[in-house]
């Protein structure tokens, strides 16, 4: 098997409707378990799509949100493999050094027909919780 195949390709930028039903899966999830979140789309590009700030939601997580999305997007993978790389240690820790890598759960690539469009990122609860909030929007469109 070519190793080629196996790499992550970037797609078109998701569409403002995309990323509207994404956020609206992802805050009526949040609604659901009373989080007051904030949910940060990105395209392909890691431009900005859609912010979106709950009331109640508290403001530290605006940037830390867009920083879950950009990092998704920047690296192509979820942002919990790197919070699971620094929680192993060792040779791990070596990503403190790499730039707008966030290592905070919460972080998830938007896919369509196999290829990275976007990411969403969320922020404000746990970051167990916050991907959960994450998963819930990207499953709206049936990420594949």
């Amino acid at each position: 098997m070519n190793s080629a195949s196996n790499v992550v390709q970037y797609g078109p930028p998701l569409s403002l409707n995309v990323a509207r039903r994404i956020a609206a899966a992802a805050e009526a999830e949040a609604q659901r378990n009373g989080w007051p979140m904030v949910i940060a789309i990105m395209d392909s590009a890691a431009n900005l799509v859609l912010l979106h700030k709950m009331d109640h939601a508290q403001t530290g997580s605006v940037a830390i949100a867009q920083a879950k999305a950009e990092s998704t997007v920047r690296f192509k993978r979820p942002t919990k493999m790197f919070e699971e790389a620094l929680t192993a240690g060792g040779i791990n820790l070596r990503l403190l050094a790499t730039d707008r890598a966030c290592p905070l759960e919460g972080g998830l690539p938007v896919m369509m027909d196999g290829r990275l469009v976007g990411a969403i990122g969320v922020s404000g609860m746990q970051s167990t919780q916050d991907a959960l909030v994450a998963a819930t929007g990207v499953q709206a469109i049936g990420n594949n």
